[in-house]
């Protein structure tokens, strides 16, 4: 990776499927990567496949682990957090660990990184990009443990964003509409419908939205932004 030294580095966490994985390959060409993941194998398959890419391996939910990974990163220009769980049922049906499974990848750890990265964010006025989702904005019965979460995300960003302006660091909220990835598979299953991924957005269209925000000129942010499916 000697050769682009000079680019800016990006740790896209989720990054050896979907969106994360999208995310990853739209910035290689003019980035160079952190590919985060919690299974070394797949993280190192894309690796692999990108010459500016670099492992970071860690169980995000572990709090440990997560400060040891944080701990080895040197530099770091942005942080696209992509790592992500969907949780279904009704409410009266979900336990306490259901919701602190999913609370704790979707919201805890996602701010617990930020916070062990900020200093370097900080020092390279960097930027910090939260992939939320529709379900960040409204929430349907049986998706009420997602959308908590994705709601938490949002009042994240919005606070971090606010405190970070002093410091030059820019905090940018995704909100995809439903994405063909194998989450979305999932959903499907738990809805009892067919799934035919042509009916969603593609992970490239979400990993061009998270360029703009990345790549947008110093002096604008991209605060909010919200991708529905277009025209075919």
């Amino acid at each position: 990776m000697s050769d682009d030294a000079g680019l800016p580095v990006v740790l896209v966490t989720g990054a050896n499927r979907g969106i994360g994985r999208a995310v990853a390959v739209d910035l290689a060409t003019d980035h160079r990567l952190l590919i985060g993941g919690r299974d070394a194998d797949e993280v190192q398959q894309v690796c692999a496949q990108l010459s500016s890419a670099q492992p970071f391996v860690a169980d995000l939910a572990d709090e440990q682990a997560t400060a040891r990974a944080a701990g080895s990163v040197q530099r770091v220009d942005a942080v696209v957090h992509s790592a992500g769980m969907l949780g279904s049922g009704l409410a009266g049906d979900l336990s306490r660990t259901d919701w602190r499974r999913v609370l704790e990848l979707n919201v805890i750890a996602v701010a617990d990184l930020t916070r062990l990265l900020l200093p370097q964010l900080r020092e390279r006025k960097g930027t910090v990009v939260l992939i939320n989702s529709g379900s960040g904005l409204s929430s349907t019965a049986g998706g009420g443990l997602y959308a908590a979460s994705k709601f938490a995300l949002r009042a994240y960003a919005d606070a971090l964003r606010e405190e970070e302006r002093a410091h030059g660091v820019r905090v940018s909220s995704i909100h995809p509409g439903r994405v063909a990835t194998d989450m979305q598979q999932e959903l499907n299953n738990f809805e009892g419908r067919d799934y035919d991924e042509s009916r969603y957005l593609t992970p490239e269209s979400v990993a061009a939205a998270v360029r703009l925000a990345i790549t947008a000129p110093r002096g604008a942010t991209v605060e909010m932004l919200s991708v529905r499916p277009g025209p075919n």
